[in-house]
Protein backbone atom coordinates (compact mmCIF):
# COMPACT_ATOMS: atom_id res chain seq x y z
CA UNK A 1 0.00 0.00 0.00
CA UNK A 2 1.48 3.35 -1.02
CA UNK A 3 1.47 6.36 1.35
CA UNK A 4 -1.16 8.04 -0.82
CA UNK A 5 -3.53 5.09 -0.45
CA UNK A 6 -4.00 5.03 3.33
CA UNK A 7 -5.34 7.45 5.86
CA UNK A 8 -3.07 9.31 8.23
CA UNK A 9 -1.84 7.01 10.99
CA UNK A 10 -3.10 7.92 14.47
CA UNK A 11 -1.04 9.52 17.25
CA UNK A 12 -2.24 6.85 19.67
CA UNK A 13 -4.20 3.62 19.64
CA UNK A 14 -5.58 2.93 23.13
CA UNK A 15 -7.52 -0.06 24.37
CA UNK A 16 -5.73 -2.93 22.65
CA UNK A 17 -5.84 -6.32 24.38
CA UNK A 18 -2.78 -8.57 24.27
CA UNK A 19 -3.24 -11.49 21.90
CA UNK A 20 -2.15 -13.91 24.63
CA UNK A 21 -4.96 -12.60 26.85
CA UNK A 22 -7.50 -13.05 24.05
CA UNK A 23 -6.31 -16.62 23.49
CA UNK A 24 -6.42 -17.42 27.20
CA UNK A 25 -9.95 -16.03 27.62
CA UNK A 26 -11.40 -17.90 24.63
CA UNK A 27 -9.33 -21.04 24.48
CA UNK A 28 -12.37 -23.28 25.01
CA UNK A 29 -14.36 -21.82 22.10
CA UNK A 30 -15.49 -24.62 19.79
CA UNK A 31 -14.92 -24.67 16.02
CA UNK A 32 -17.50 -22.59 14.19
CA UNK A 33 -18.64 -20.82 17.38
CA UNK A 34 -18.83 -17.09 18.14
CA UNK A 35 -18.00 -15.67 21.56
CA UNK A 36 -20.22 -12.60 21.19
CA UNK A 37 -17.30 -10.69 22.72
CA UNK A 38 -15.73 -7.76 20.88
CA UNK A 39 -12.03 -7.02 21.37
CA UNK A 40 -9.40 -4.70 19.94
CA UNK A 41 -5.94 -6.05 19.11
CA UNK A 42 -2.83 -4.49 17.60
CA UNK A 43 0.41 -5.76 16.13
CA UNK A 44 2.25 -6.67 12.91
CA UNK A 45 0.83 -8.59 9.98
CA UNK A 46 3.09 -11.62 9.72
CA UNK A 47 1.18 -13.75 7.18
CA UNK A 48 -1.50 -12.60 4.73
CA UNK A 49 -3.88 -14.75 2.65
CA UNK A 50 -6.51 -12.93 0.52
CA UNK A 51 -9.16 -15.35 -0.77
CA UNK A 52 -11.67 -13.57 -3.01
CA UNK A 53 -14.22 -11.88 -0.77
CA UNK A 54 -12.33 -12.79 2.41
CA UNK A 55 -8.83 -12.32 3.79
CA UNK A 56 -6.93 -13.99 6.61
CA UNK A 57 -3.95 -12.44 8.36
CA UNK A 58 -1.78 -13.50 11.29
CA UNK A 59 -1.37 -10.56 13.64
CA UNK A 60 1.53 -10.80 16.09
CA UNK A 61 2.23 -8.68 19.16
CA UNK A 62 4.90 -9.24 21.79
CA UNK A 63 2.77 -11.77 23.69
CA UNK A 64 1.76 -14.03 20.81
CA UNK A 65 -0.40 -14.02 17.71
CA UNK A 66 -4.01 -14.33 16.59
CA UNK A 67 -5.71 -14.61 13.21
CA UNK A 68 -7.62 -11.71 11.72
CA UNK A 69 -10.59 -12.67 9.53
CA UNK A 70 -11.90 -9.94 7.21
CA UNK A 71 -14.78 -10.18 4.75
CA UNK A 72 -16.04 -7.91 2.01
CA UNK A 73 -19.51 -7.71 3.54
CA UNK A 74 -18.57 -6.98 7.15
CA UNK A 75 -15.15 -5.28 7.24
CA UNK A 76 -14.85 -1.52 6.82
CA UNK A 77 -12.64 -0.52 3.84
CA UNK A 78 -12.16 -4.16 2.85
CA UNK A 79 -10.60 -3.15 -0.46
CA UNK A 80 -7.86 -1.31 1.46
CA UNK A 81 -7.45 -4.14 3.96
CA UNK A 82 -6.54 -6.64 1.24
CA UNK A 83 -3.75 -4.32 0.06
CA UNK A 84 -1.98 -4.44 3.43
CA UNK A 85 1.61 -5.66 3.27
CA UNK A 86 3.60 -8.10 5.35
CA UNK A 87 5.00 -6.31 8.36
CA UNK A 88 2.44 -3.51 8.45
CA UNK A 89 1.29 -2.53 11.95
CA UNK A 90 -2.49 -2.77 12.26
CA UNK A 91 -5.10 -2.24 14.96
CA UNK A 92 -8.32 -4.22 14.51
CA UNK A 93 -11.64 -4.44 16.33
CA UNK A 94 -14.11 -7.27 16.05
CA UNK A 95 -15.81 -10.28 17.57
CA UNK A 96 -13.76 -13.24 18.80
CA UNK A 97 -14.72 -16.38 16.88
CA UNK A 98 -13.27 -19.77 16.08
CA UNK A 99 -13.40 -20.63 12.40
CA UNK A 100 -14.71 -23.93 11.10
CA UNK A 101 -11.07 -24.95 10.63
CA UNK A 102 -10.43 -24.33 14.31
CA UNK A 103 -8.49 -21.05 14.16
CA UNK A 104 -9.20 -18.60 16.98
CA UNK A 105 -9.79 -15.31 15.16
CA UNK A 106 -10.91 -11.73 15.44
CA UNK A 107 -13.68 -11.11 12.90
CA UNK A 108 -12.63 -7.66 11.76
CA UNK A 109 -15.35 -5.03 11.76
CA UNK A 110 -13.09 -1.98 11.78
CA UNK A 111 -9.34 -1.57 11.48
CA UNK A 112 -6.64 1.08 11.39
CA UNK A 113 -3.21 1.14 9.77
CA UNK A 114 -0.73 2.10 12.52
CA UNK A 115 2.55 1.96 10.58
CA UNK A 116 3.60 0.83 7.14
CA UNK A 117 6.50 -1.56 6.60
CA UNK A 118 8.50 -0.24 3.65
CA UNK A 119 11.28 -2.82 3.76
CA UNK A 120 11.35 -6.58 3.54
CA UNK A 121 12.14 -8.75 6.57
CA UNK A 122 13.72 -11.82 5.02
CA UNK A 123 12.25 -14.20 2.45
CA UNK A 124 8.48 -13.80 2.88
CA UNK A 125 8.90 -13.85 6.68
CA UNK A 126 10.54 -17.26 6.71
CA UNK A 127 13.28 -15.80 8.81
CA UNK A 128 16.53 -13.88 8.51
CA UNK A 129 19.55 -16.16 8.64
CA UNK A 130 22.43 -13.88 7.67
CA UNK A 131 24.31 -13.34 10.93
CA UNK A 132 25.46 -9.86 9.99
CA UNK A 133 21.90 -8.78 9.23
CA UNK A 134 20.52 -10.38 12.39
CA UNK A 135 22.85 -8.53 14.76
CA UNK A 136 23.08 -5.27 12.85
CA UNK A 137 19.32 -5.02 12.34
CA UNK A 138 18.07 -6.51 15.59
CA UNK A 139 14.67 -4.89 15.04
CA UNK A 140 14.32 -7.21 12.02
CA UNK A 141 15.68 -10.25 13.86
CA UNK A 142 13.17 -9.79 16.69
CA UNK A 143 10.22 -10.09 14.32
CA UNK A 144 11.53 -12.44 11.66
CA UNK A 145 13.04 -15.19 13.80
CA UNK A 146 11.09 -17.23 16.32
CA UNK A 147 12.52 -17.26 19.82
CA UNK A 148 14.70 -14.16 19.60
CA UNK A 149 12.29 -11.92 21.47
CA UNK A 150 11.81 -14.64 24.09
CA UNK A 151 15.56 -14.69 24.73
CA UNK A 152 15.57 -11.01 25.62
CA UNK A 153 12.39 -11.21 27.67
CA UNK A 154 14.11 -13.99 29.63
CA UNK A 155 17.18 -11.79 30.03
CA UNK A 156 14.95 -9.16 31.61
CA UNK A 157 13.60 -11.76 34.03
CA UNK A 158 17.13 -12.82 34.96
CA UNK A 159 18.11 -9.25 35.87
CA UNK A 160 14.85 -8.78 37.78
CA UNK A 161 15.47 -12.00 39.74
CA UNK A 162 18.99 -10.88 40.68
CA UNK A 163 17.68 -7.52 41.87
CA UNK A 164 14.86 -9.06 43.89
CA UNK A 165 17.24 -11.52 45.54
CA UNK A 166 19.70 -8.81 46.57
CA UNK A 167 16.97 -6.37 47.60
CA UNK A 168 15.49 -9.10 49.79
CA UNK A 169 18.85 -9.47 51.53
CA UNK A 170 19.00 -5.78 52.39
CA UNK A 171 21.35 -4.67 49.60
CA UNK A 172 20.92 -1.16 48.20
CA UNK A 173 21.21 -0.52 44.47
CA UNK A 174 23.34 2.48 43.45
CA UNK A 175 24.88 4.06 40.38
CA UNK A 176 28.54 5.02 40.11
CA UNK A 177 30.37 6.96 37.37
CA UNK A 178 30.81 5.38 33.97
CA UNK A 179 33.10 8.21 32.86
CA UNK A 180 36.15 8.14 35.16
CA UNK A 181 39.42 9.99 35.52
CA UNK A 182 41.39 6.71 35.53
CA UNK A 183 40.67 3.04 34.98
CA UNK A 184 40.67 0.75 37.98
CA UNK A 185 39.17 -2.38 39.44
CA UNK A 186 40.26 -4.85 36.76
CA UNK A 187 43.03 -5.88 34.41
CA UNK A 188 41.85 -4.24 31.19
CA UNK A 189 42.71 -1.76 28.46
CA UNK A 190 40.24 1.13 28.67
CA UNK A 191 38.51 3.22 26.06
CA UNK A 192 39.83 6.79 26.27
CA UNK A 193 37.91 9.97 25.52
CA UNK A 194 38.56 13.68 26.03
CA UNK A 195 36.54 15.76 28.48
CA UNK A 196 36.51 19.14 26.72
CA UNK A 197 35.29 21.24 29.65
CA UNK A 198 37.96 19.86 31.97
CA UNK A 199 40.70 19.75 29.28
CA UNK A 200 41.54 16.21 30.39
CA UNK A 201 41.41 12.66 29.11
CA UNK A 202 38.88 10.40 30.82
CA UNK A 203 38.12 6.69 30.40
CA UNK A 204 35.01 4.56 30.24
CA UNK A 205 35.05 2.41 33.34
CA UNK A 206 36.45 -1.09 33.18
CA UNK A 207 34.80 -1.94 36.53
CA UNK A 208 32.68 -0.25 39.19
CA UNK A 209 34.64 -1.86 42.04
CA UNK A 210 36.61 1.04 43.51
CA UNK A 211 33.65 3.42 43.71
CA UNK A 212 31.45 0.75 45.30
CA UNK A 213 34.11 0.05 47.91
CA UNK A 214 34.23 3.75 48.70
CA UNK A 215 30.51 3.53 49.41
CA UNK A 216 31.15 0.68 51.87
CA UNK A 217 33.68 2.93 53.57
CA UNK A 218 30.99 5.61 53.63
CA UNK A 219 28.59 3.34 55.50
CA UNK A 220 26.67 1.46 52.79
CA UNK A 221 27.11 -1.97 54.35
CA UNK A 222 25.39 -3.86 51.52
CA UNK A 223 25.55 -2.25 48.10
CA UNK A 224 25.29 -3.35 44.49
CA UNK A 225 25.23 -2.03 40.95
CA UNK A 226 24.10 -3.58 37.67
CA UNK A 227 25.61 -1.64 34.81
CA UNK A 228 27.83 -1.45 31.79
CA UNK A 229 31.59 -1.86 31.81
CA UNK A 230 33.84 -1.22 28.81
CA UNK A 231 37.11 -2.93 27.93
CA UNK A 232 39.02 -2.12 24.76
CA UNK A 233 39.64 -5.71 23.75
CA UNK A 234 38.84 -8.07 20.93
CA UNK A 235 35.62 -9.89 20.11
CA UNK A 236 35.02 -13.57 20.80
CA UNK A 237 32.08 -15.89 21.49
CA UNK A 238 32.30 -14.86 25.17
CA UNK A 239 33.65 -11.28 24.91
CA UNK A 240 32.12 -7.99 23.82
CA UNK A 241 33.86 -4.68 24.59
CA UNK A 242 30.65 -3.35 26.18
CA UNK A 243 29.08 -5.76 28.65
CA UNK A 244 26.85 -5.89 31.72
CA UNK A 245 28.09 -6.76 35.20
CA UNK A 246 26.56 -7.13 38.64
CA UNK A 247 28.96 -6.07 41.39
CA UNK A 248 27.96 -6.35 45.04
CA UNK A 249 29.81 -5.71 48.32
CA UNK A 250 28.87 -6.79 51.82
CA UNK A 251 30.53 -5.51 54.98
CA UNK A 252 31.57 -8.03 57.63
CA UNK A 253 31.66 -10.88 55.06
CA UNK A 254 34.48 -12.73 53.31
CA UNK A 255 34.85 -14.56 50.02
CA UNK A 256 33.32 -17.80 51.34
CA UNK A 257 30.15 -15.91 52.28
CA UNK A 258 30.07 -14.39 48.82
CA UNK A 259 30.53 -17.70 46.98
CA UNK A 260 27.40 -18.93 48.77
CA UNK A 261 25.63 -15.78 47.61
CA UNK A 262 26.72 -16.41 44.00
CA UNK A 263 25.37 -19.94 44.15
CA UNK A 264 21.98 -18.73 45.36
CA UNK A 265 21.81 -15.83 42.89
CA UNK A 266 22.48 -18.13 39.92
CA UNK A 267 20.21 -20.91 41.16
CA UNK A 268 17.30 -18.58 41.93
CA UNK A 269 17.72 -16.80 38.58
CA UNK A 270 17.36 -20.17 36.85
CA UNK A 271 14.23 -20.96 38.86
CA UNK A 272 12.71 -17.51 38.34
CA UNK A 273 13.06 -17.75 34.57
CA UNK A 274 10.98 -20.90 34.38
CA UNK A 275 13.84 -23.35 34.59
CA UNK A 276 15.04 -25.79 37.20
CA UNK A 277 18.22 -26.33 39.12
CA UNK A 278 19.40 -28.73 36.44
CA UNK A 279 19.64 -27.24 32.95
CA UNK A 280 21.00 -28.34 29.57
CA UNK A 281 23.62 -26.19 27.89
CA UNK A 282 24.82 -27.02 24.37
CA UNK A 283 23.59 -30.58 24.78
CA UNK A 284 25.27 -31.19 28.15
CA UNK A 285 23.79 -31.28 31.63
CA UNK A 286 24.67 -28.58 34.17
CA UNK A 287 23.47 -28.98 37.77
CA UNK A 288 23.22 -25.53 39.39
CA UNK A 289 21.97 -26.84 42.72
CA UNK A 290 24.03 -25.50 45.66
CA UNK A 291 26.49 -26.20 47.11
CA UNK A 292 29.04 -26.21 44.30
CA UNK A 293 32.37 -27.95 44.66
CA UNK A 294 35.67 -26.15 45.25
CA UNK A 295 39.08 -26.73 43.64
CA UNK A 296 42.34 -24.86 44.06
CA UNK A 297 43.97 -23.47 40.91
CA UNK A 298 46.60 -26.19 41.17
CA UNK A 299 43.98 -28.95 41.62
CA UNK A 300 41.98 -27.66 38.64
CA UNK A 301 45.06 -27.70 36.38
CA UNK A 302 45.84 -31.25 37.45
CA UNK A 303 42.23 -32.39 36.91
CA UNK A 304 41.97 -30.99 33.38
CA UNK A 305 45.51 -31.38 32.04
CA UNK A 306 47.11 -33.98 34.29
CA UNK A 307 50.04 -31.61 34.87
CA UNK A 308 51.46 -30.80 38.28
CA UNK A 309 51.89 -27.03 38.70
CA UNK A 310 52.63 -25.54 42.10
CA UNK A 311 53.23 -21.94 43.03
CA UNK A 312 56.07 -22.91 45.35
CA UNK A 313 57.85 -24.79 42.55
CA UNK A 314 59.50 -21.49 41.64
CA UNK A 315 59.64 -19.39 38.52
CA UNK A 316 61.99 -21.58 36.48
CA UNK A 317 59.98 -24.74 37.01
CA UNK A 318 56.69 -23.00 36.19
CA UNK A 319 58.16 -21.51 33.02
CA UNK A 320 59.30 -24.95 31.96
CA UNK A 321 55.87 -26.44 32.67
CA UNK A 322 54.20 -23.65 30.71
CA UNK A 323 56.42 -24.48 27.75
CA UNK A 324 55.45 -28.14 27.97
CA UNK A 325 51.77 -27.13 27.92
CA UNK A 326 52.21 -24.73 25.01
CA UNK A 327 51.52 -21.62 27.07
CA UNK A 328 53.59 -18.57 26.06
CA UNK A 329 55.02 -16.50 28.91
CA UNK A 330 56.66 -13.10 29.06
CA UNK A 331 60.05 -12.39 30.61
CA UNK A 332 58.74 -9.95 33.22
CA UNK A 333 56.13 -12.31 34.64
CA UNK A 334 56.56 -13.73 38.11
CA UNK A 335 55.49 -17.24 39.18
CA UNK A 336 51.96 -16.12 40.11
CA UNK A 337 51.30 -14.66 36.69
CA UNK A 338 52.75 -17.73 34.96
CA UNK A 339 50.52 -20.06 37.02
CA UNK A 340 47.50 -17.89 36.25
CA UNK A 341 48.26 -17.96 32.54
CA UNK A 342 48.57 -21.76 32.60
CA UNK A 343 45.19 -22.03 34.32
CA UNK A 344 43.39 -19.62 32.00
CA UNK A 345 44.78 -21.07 28.78
CA UNK A 346 44.60 -24.79 29.55
CA UNK A 347 42.09 -25.41 32.29
CA UNK A 348 39.13 -23.05 32.63
CA UNK A 349 37.46 -24.21 29.41
CA UNK A 350 37.67 -27.81 30.61
CA UNK A 351 35.64 -27.26 33.80
CA UNK A 352 31.98 -28.04 33.10
CA UNK A 353 29.98 -28.56 36.30
CA UNK A 354 29.83 -25.54 38.64
CA UNK A 355 33.05 -25.11 40.57
CA UNK A 356 34.70 -22.39 42.63
CA UNK A 357 38.40 -22.20 41.74
CA UNK A 358 40.30 -20.79 44.72
CA UNK A 359 43.84 -20.01 45.90
CA UNK A 360 44.71 -17.65 43.04
CA UNK A 361 48.18 -16.11 43.32
CA UNK A 362 48.41 -12.70 45.00
CA UNK A 363 50.38 -11.47 41.98
CA UNK A 364 47.23 -11.86 39.86
CA UNK A 365 44.86 -10.49 42.52
CA UNK A 366 45.88 -6.90 43.31
CA UNK A 367 42.63 -5.90 45.06
CA UNK A 368 42.19 -9.01 47.20
CA UNK A 369 43.31 -9.89 50.74
CA UNK A 370 46.05 -12.43 51.17
CA UNK A 371 44.86 -15.86 52.24
CA UNK A 372 44.84 -16.06 56.02
CA UNK A 373 46.96 -19.26 56.02
CA UNK A 374 48.59 -19.22 52.54
CA UNK A 375 50.22 -15.80 52.16
CA UNK A 376 51.28 -16.26 48.51
CA UNK A 377 47.65 -16.75 47.49
CA UNK A 378 44.58 -14.54 47.73
CA UNK A 379 41.14 -15.13 49.20
CA UNK A 380 39.52 -15.11 45.78
CA UNK A 381 37.28 -17.58 43.99
CA UNK A 382 36.55 -17.77 40.28
CA UNK A 383 33.22 -19.50 39.69
CA UNK A 384 33.20 -21.49 36.45
CA UNK A 385 30.16 -22.97 34.71
CA UNK A 386 30.15 -24.84 31.41
CA UNK A 387 33.77 -24.00 30.69
CA UNK A 388 33.69 -20.26 31.30
CA UNK A 389 34.07 -17.86 34.18
CA UNK A 390 30.68 -16.63 35.37
CA UNK A 391 31.72 -14.69 38.48
CA UNK A 392 34.51 -13.66 40.82
CA UNK A 393 34.31 -13.44 44.61
CA UNK A 394 36.79 -11.83 46.98
CA UNK A 395 37.75 -11.05 50.51
CA UNK A 396 38.45 -7.42 49.68
CA UNK A 397 41.81 -5.85 50.48
CA UNK A 398 41.21 -3.28 53.23
CA UNK A 399 44.79 -2.38 54.26
CA UNK A 400 45.79 0.91 52.56
CA UNK A 401 49.52 0.19 52.97
CA UNK A 402 49.28 -3.21 51.30
CA UNK A 403 46.97 -1.76 48.64
CA UNK A 404 49.44 1.01 47.81
CA UNK A 405 52.23 -1.54 47.41
CA UNK A 406 50.06 -3.59 45.07
CA UNK A 407 49.17 -0.51 43.02
CA UNK A 408 52.84 0.46 42.76
CA UNK A 409 53.68 -3.03 41.52
CA UNK A 410 50.89 -2.74 38.97
CA UNK A 411 52.15 0.65 37.82
CA UNK A 412 55.59 -0.87 37.30
CA UNK A 413 54.02 -3.59 35.14
CA UNK A 414 52.26 -0.89 33.14
CA UNK A 415 55.48 1.04 32.67
CA UNK A 416 57.10 -2.18 31.43
CA UNK A 417 54.51 -2.47 28.67
CA UNK A 418 51.42 -4.14 30.18
CA UNK A 419 48.65 -1.78 29.10
CA UNK A 420 46.06 -3.81 31.07
CA UNK A 421 47.83 -3.26 34.40
CA UNK A 422 46.35 -0.86 36.94
CA UNK A 423 47.64 2.52 38.05
CA UNK A 424 47.94 4.07 41.50
CA UNK A 425 44.51 5.41 42.46
CA UNK A 426 45.14 8.06 45.11
CA UNK A 427 41.44 8.78 45.62
CA UNK A 428 40.76 5.17 46.50
CA UNK A 429 43.83 4.94 48.75
CA UNK A 430 42.71 8.07 50.61
CA UNK A 431 39.30 6.47 51.11
CA UNK A 432 40.90 3.27 52.47
CA UNK A 433 42.82 5.35 55.00
CA UNK A 434 39.48 6.30 56.56
CA UNK A 435 39.02 2.62 57.39
CA UNK A 436 37.20 -0.13 55.53
CA UNK A 437 35.58 -2.97 57.49
CA UNK A 438 36.10 -6.60 56.48
CA UNK A 439 34.19 -6.89 53.23
CA UNK A 440 33.28 -9.53 50.67
CA UNK A 441 32.68 -8.71 47.04
CA UNK A 442 31.27 -10.37 43.95
CA UNK A 443 31.18 -9.67 40.24
CA UNK A 444 28.81 -11.64 37.99
CA UNK A 445 28.84 -11.36 34.20
CA UNK A 446 25.17 -10.91 33.30
CA UNK A 447 25.69 -11.67 29.60
CA UNK A 448 27.45 -14.97 30.27
CA UNK A 449 24.83 -15.95 32.84
CA UNK A 450 22.07 -15.30 30.30
CA UNK A 451 24.00 -17.32 27.70
CA UNK A 452 23.92 -20.25 30.10
CA UNK A 453 20.23 -19.93 30.99
CA UNK A 454 19.11 -19.48 27.36
CA UNK A 455 21.46 -22.11 25.89
CA UNK A 456 23.23 -19.66 23.56
CA UNK A 457 26.73 -20.38 22.28
CA UNK A 458 27.79 -16.77 21.60
CA UNK A 459 27.49 -13.59 23.62
CA UNK A 460 26.08 -11.71 20.62
CA UNK A 461 22.90 -13.81 20.85
CA UNK A 462 22.08 -12.34 24.28
CA UNK A 463 23.04 -8.71 23.62
CA UNK A 464 20.43 -6.67 21.79
CA UNK A 465 23.03 -4.62 19.91
CA UNK A 466 26.49 -6.24 20.08
CA UNK A 467 29.61 -4.46 18.85
CA UNK A 468 30.00 -4.59 15.08
CA UNK A 469 32.31 -3.02 12.55
CA UNK A 470 30.81 0.25 11.18
CA UNK A 471 28.73 -0.48 8.14
CA UNK A 472 29.34 0.98 4.67
CA UNK A 473 26.59 0.95 2.06
CA UNK A 474 26.48 -2.59 0.74
CA UNK A 475 25.59 -3.34 -2.90
CA UNK A 476 22.07 -4.62 -3.33
CA UNK A 477 20.82 -3.52 0.09
CA UNK A 478 17.18 -2.45 0.12
CA UNK A 479 16.70 1.30 0.31
CA UNK A 480 13.72 3.13 1.83
CA UNK A 481 10.71 2.90 -0.44
CA UNK A 482 11.68 -0.46 -1.95
CA UNK A 483 8.67 -2.09 -0.25
CA UNK A 484 8.52 -5.42 1.54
Amino acid sequence: MSPAEHRDVPYRFPGATATAAVSAAHGDLASGESSHVTVTVAGRIMLFRPQGGAAFADLRDWTGSIQLYASAGETERFDEFVRLGLGDWVGATGEVIRTRRGELSVKVADWQLLAENRRGFGDKWKGVHDVETRFRQREVDLWANEGVRETFLLRSRVVRALRQNLDGRGFVEVETPVLQAQAGGAFARPFITHFNSLHADFVLRVASELYLKRLVIGGFERVYEIGKDFRNEGLSPTHNPEFTVLEAYQAYADFSDMTSLVEDLVYQAAIATGGEGIITYQGRRVDLTPPWRTLTVEEAIREVTGAECHLDDGLAALRARAGELGVPVEERWGPGKVLTEIYERTTEHGLWDPVHVVDHPVEASPLTRRHRTKPDTAERATSVLAGREISETYSELVDPVDQRARFVAQAAERAAGDDEAMTVDEDFLRALEHGMPPTGGIGIGIDRLVMLLTDKATIREVMLFPALRPEADRPGEAKPGDGG
